[in-house]
């Protein structure tokens, strides 16, 4: 969101001034110029991750489309499923490389079972089978990361990263870290704009601030209502998927993991420790070097899960070493979510150890949840609509910004510009020095914690205050001699 006033400053303007005796309590001016400086620079990253999330939230009807024959079954239907322990041996048989790893059984009467394999040469990514569970015929492999489709898998590192790696990363961690700022500041801002005007209007201040004032003149007062309108609407959602976004950043999410572990709120693992041998905490699949249980043993894992309460959608872990326990994990992530873990010993027929959705520390559940709905699964297709509404809306917002910035430029004979000049610089010093100092301490602990915001308002400042040497350096030279 950006709000401006109609009079623009002129290049004269935006000159150093000296810092008027009388000083204020309002942050409004320096937060107006961070507001137009940051909008304008971070923008076309939000536009990059409005577009590349908004097809993300498309993927669970992409895949359906594109690998409909791998996800679906056959045979309908036909009879009763085969025993899961024959759906994983048929793709052993089609798949003899690799080591088995985990098994996902078919959580719905048209799916398919998906039996995955880690191999060395994939690091991260597996090969998943995908079984019919009728007829125990193979439907197709895919070269899966974590469960997500290539097609998911591709999508997702474009949001995360544009295929770039770790330097992409940088992208999509400085359009979150920024787009809280730009969203919170904008909502100050126009709030502070409608209480100056509160007494212009006969409508209440409530229903000014949030409906569009279509009865503006046409130009940039019908622009900023539209664009600081719907960006008010947006406030809650786009504040959510930044804070959710930093959680699994790459620098932010690694401050984010250690307050964390000093909170003592991580997910909780359950042990595989079976008899005072076997293996530590269990993990997911691909993270064994060698599975060591016997995929004859599958059916007792499953029916020991299910008689612990373990029900829908599951995917059962093989032990990561020999004499250690199974793990059975429930992934169903929509809500009311059902994300319990129990480690299995088929031999003995006991559950050894379990780790119950309801038990975790609330900021560990918080986290998945927050996780889960940044990713359109908590909801199901209403969690899709509201992320791409709020995605179209984030670029509709953006577009009318851009649109203020040019519909702002001067247009007279001696004063022609491509675009509107920024807020007067000089802010900062009008601010009163309690105040400074506070804003100071509060800026250094953000950036601090969000390493991204910080280095990038580093630049900002150090771009704005060379802008400033070189306008000065400019008007000194036009200068006339002596005066």
């Amino acid at each position: 969101m950006s709000v401006d006033t109609d009079v623009s400053p002129t290049a004269a303007d935006e000159a150093e001034r000296p810092a008027p005796a009388g000083r204020s309590w309002s942050i409004v001016p320096l937060l107006t110029r961070l507001h137009f400086y940051a909008g304008i620079l971070v923008a076309p990253l939000l536009v990059l991750a409005a577009v590349t999330g908004l097809l993300y939230v498309l993927t669970p009807q992409l895949d359906g489309i594109a690998y409909d024959r791998e996800l679906h079954a056959a045979k309908i239907g036909a009879g009763l499923p085969m025993p899961l322990s024959e759906q994983v041996a048929a793709a052993v048989a089609a798949h003899p490389t690799g080591t088995l790893s985990a098994v996902q059984p078919a959580s719905a009467p048209d799916a398919t079972t998906k039996v995955v394999f880690s191999l060395p040469e994939l690091g991260e990514k597996q090969h998943t089978v995908y079984v019919d569970p009728y007829t125990g015929e193979i439907r197709g492999q895919l070269t899966t990361w974590w469960g997500s489709t290539p097609l998911t898998t591709w999508l997702d590192d474009l949001h995360r990263n544009l295929h770039l790696g770790d330097v992409g990363r940088a992208y999509s961690e400085t359009a979150a870290s920024w787009l809280w700022v730009l969203v919170l500041g904008g909502l100050i801002l126009w709030c502070n704009r409608q209480w100056r005007r509160r007494g212009e209007r006969r409508r209440g201040r409530a229903e000014a601030t949030l409906l569009y004032d279509l009865t503006a003149a046409k130009g940039v007062r019908r622009t900023r209502s539209l664009h600081a309108a719907t960006g008010i609407w947006l406030v809650a959602g786009l504040v959510f998927l930044s804070v959710t976004g930093l959680t699994w950043s790459r620098w932010a999410g690694e401050n984010f993991g250690l307050a964390l572990d000093g909170l003592d709120s991580r997910t909780p693992e359950v042990s595989t420790t079976v008899g005072g041998g076997g293996a530590a905490p269990g993990g997911h699949h691909g993270e064994a070097a060698a599975a060591a249980g016997d995929p004859a043993q599958i059916d007792a894992v499953l029916h020991l899960a299910r008689g612990a309460g373990l029900t829908g959608p599951t995917e059962i872990g093989l032990p990561a070493e020999e004499g250690a326990a199974w793990t059975v994990s429930q992934i169903d992530y929509v809500w009311p979510v059902h994300l319990d873990r129990i480690a299995v010993d088929p031999v003995a027929g006991t559950v050894v150890d379990r780790s119950d959705f309801a038990d975790w520390p609330l900021l560990a559940q918080l986290t998945k949840l927050g996780i889960q709905a940044h990713m359109g699964r908590l909801f199901g297709p209403a969690n899709q609509l509201l992320l791409a509404a709020l995605a179209l809306g984030l670029l509709c917002v953006i577009v009318w910004g851009y649109r203020m910035w040019w519909q702002r430029r001067p247009t007279r004979a001696d004063r022609r510009s491509a675009a509107g000049p920024p807020p007067a610089r000089g802010a900062w010093r009008r601010l009163r020095l309690p105040l400074l100092v506070a804003g100071i301490v509060v800026v250094a602990a953000i950036g601090w914690a969000l390493p991204a915001f910080g280095v990038t308002l580093v630049a900002f400042l150090l771009l704005d205050a060379a802008t400033g040497a070189v306008q000065r350096m400019r008007r000194r030279r036009a200068a006339p001699a002596g005066s």
